[in-house]
């Protein structure tokens, strides 16, 4: 048995003893709803009837009084997200599936889901991140008929996961199996989408080439290819065992991912009160969450997974902070290369060995807890792959000995890094955090003057006037929870890259979030305190001599510091932005909404802010 690494250990008895009073308080929650029979047996004979009334004949039978146990499904299908696009049909695999393990499948509800591709650099942004509590309320709402003795949830992109996961934790008396739909066919190669952007950017390409770049890329049902939040979100399912093992990054419309889905009903069945019975919400315990966290760093993930871990571990009782996951970062090796750390997609990481060889060697350097508990065992299961068998089930084998490709998945004994590349930043501005896996060394250092800005659109045409071409921290405040919702500014990412080609020294400085594709530009992003609410971001004027140093964890002002401490703060003013589109709709939402060092959540669960 492999030694668990020491930081690794001490950081997990830490956590474990921050959060023993709500996690005490959160498992008291669900074991006074632990079921003691079938969930619909509570229910008045006029309850039962409403909710068997337009199942099948041979589902009304079983739900009216006979042994098998019933399965919610909770969906987030849509035909905007081409990610999501193929649950379509999933609810009646599921459905057949159910019946020929004894089971009972029903669509409990849907919740919304929107593409952060779609909106992004648009107005609509503004709701994204609140979109993922919404998601955690609707699915509530779904499962509050309380007649589910096991969920399934059907999601995979950038909130939709996030917020299922909370509604997870907080009907954990029920056990919950996630059921991806796998990314898309390689298309465009992602450092040419990149590089065309940039060139519209410049000016030097008109918008037929980059629409037909960017349809090039985004071409087919299933997830976005790059490694950003959608992806961050599957690798983490597998990671905190909520996934069958291998399940993320099999393609839609393949054999395998129509018999994964099967698998998966299968197991969401035998895991009920009627079988193997295992509450999701005392499956994952803190162990999971690290593991979570050293998959995050381990493959360079999205830094938008700050946010949601902080949101997921809190709805399960478990208090988690970004100093928690910058320390795991120091001692966890960069074991993965993919876009917007290299050329290759998600498709190569899959076909180079995948989650199960990521697993087995994460497991082999003691930088996971192999006994933390999962669906189909312990996480010492999930270094698993998943094929055909003979007699079309799926048969489990183990990972490869060695990586089909060492430019993008390595044995922990050849890392790409020492470390993941999370960086927590602290100085006289607040705290942020940085990923600097994907910025090149030279990079890491920038002393420049501020140029402040309120919106993402002043950037542009700051740009567009020329009035960047020079070495520069671009600052956008009024960027976070509570000013507007804290939407991502990706859209500013073909600029700065254009800058920095152009030899300047640029960084981002905001109180908003970067892509879950963040990638070569050294930003700090999550700046807490916010702007709105007086943090020093919004003291800061043109001209002020700023230092982001990503390798030392130094974010400063570098002037007066007693004339910068005396200034009045810019007011954000509330103006045309806040409304339309339904953005007035979630004001309260803005008002209430916590830090992003405790996941910038609505909801107040132990340990959020």
């Amino acid at each position: 048995m492999t030694t668990l690494h020491p930081e690794i250990e001490r950081i997990t008895q830490r956590i474990i003893e921050r959060s023993a009073e709500s996690r005490a308080q959160y498992l008291e929650l669900i074991r006074a709803n632990r079921p003691d029979g079938f969930a619909r047996k509570k229910l008045t004979e006029g309850n039962q009837a409403h909710a068997s009334a337009g199942c099948a004949v041979m589902d009304k039978v079983q739900l009216l009084g006979a042994s098998w146990p019933n399965i919610g499904i909770v969906t987030a299908y849509n035909d905007m997200l081409s990610a999501h696009q193929p649950y379509e049909t999933y609810p009646q695999i599921i459905r057949d599936a159910a019946r020929a393990a004894n089971a009972t499948a029903q669509v409990a509800g849907g919740v919304p889901a929107m593409c952060d591709g779609v909106t992004q650099g648009q107005d609509g942004m503004e709701l994204s991140l609140f979109s993922r509590d919404v998601i955690a309320m609707a699915a509530a709402i779904a499962l509050s008929h309380d007649t589910f003795d096991s969920t399934m949830y059907l999601g995979v992109c950038d909130k939709i996961v996030p917020g299922l996961v909370v509604a997870a934790m907080r009907f954990g008396w029920l056990p919950a199996v996630f059921v991806p739909a796998g990314p898309m066919p390689s298309g465009l190669p992602n450092p040419e989408k990149a590089r065309i952007r940039q060139e519209f950017a410049r000016g030097n390409v008109g918008r037929d080439k980059l629409l037909e770049a960017e349809a090039a890329s985004y071409h087919a049902p299933g997830t976005c290819t790059f490694y950003g939040t959608a992806n961050s979100n599957q690798m983490v399912m597998e990671m905190v065992g909520l996934h069958l093992p291998g399940a993320a990054f099999v393609q839609p419309g393949e054999e395998l991912r129509t018999a994964l889905t099967r698998e998966a009903t299968k197991k969401a069945a035998s895991i009920s009160i009627a079988g193997d019975y295992t509450p999701a919400g005392e499956m994952i315990d803190e162990r999971s969450i690290v593991n979570a966290v050293v998959g995050l760093m381990a493959t360079g993930g999205s830094t938008n997974l700050v946010l949601h871990l902080a949101s997921f571990a809190a709805s399960a009782g478990i208090v988690l902070t970004p100093q928690d996951m910058a320390e795991i970062s120091a001692v966890t090796p960069l074991l993965c290369r993919i876009y917007p750390n290299s050329a290759a997609d998600v498709n190569h990481f899959h076909a180079a060995g995948g989650m199960g060889f990521l697993i087995r060697e994460l497991i082999k350097g003691g930088l996971v807890h192999a006994d933390a508990r999962t669906i189909n065992g312990t996480l010492a299961d999930q270094a698993m792959e998943p094929f055909i068998g003979a007699d079309g089930d799926i048969e489990w084998r183990e990972p490869p000995e060695t990586s089909g490709d060492l430019e993008i998945l390595r044995p922990v004994d050849q890392p790409f890094d020492k470390e993941g590349g999370l960086k927590l930043l602290e100085g006289n501005l607040g705290e942020s955090v940085t990923k600097i896996s994907a910025v090149k060394p030279e990079y890491r250092l920038v002393e420049a003057p501020a140029r402040i800005f309120d919106t993402q659109g002043d950037v542009k045409k700051a740009y567009q006037a020329g009035e960047l071409n020079k070495d520069v921290i671009v600052v956008v405040r009024f960027q976070g929870p509570g000013a507007n919702g804290m939407p991502e500014l990706h859209s500013l990412t073909p600029i700065l890259g254009s800058l920095q080609d152009d030899g300047h020294h640029v960084a981002l400085v905001t109180d908003g979030r970067m892509s879950g594709a963040s990638g070569k530009i050294p930003n700090a992003i999550h700046l807490s305190p916010e702007g709105v609410r007086g943090g020093p971001i919004a003291r800061l004027r043109d001209g002020d001599p700023l230092r982001l140093n990503c390798e030392t964890g130094e974010l400063n002002f570098l002037g007066d510091v007693k004339e910068f401490n005396a200034r009045a703060p810019a007011v954000h003013v509330p103006n045309q932005t806040d409304t339309g589109l339904g953005r007035e709709l979630f004001a309260t939402m803005r008002a209430e909404a916590g830090d992003a060092a405790s996941g910038a959540s609505f909801f107040r669960f132990a340990g959020m802010n």
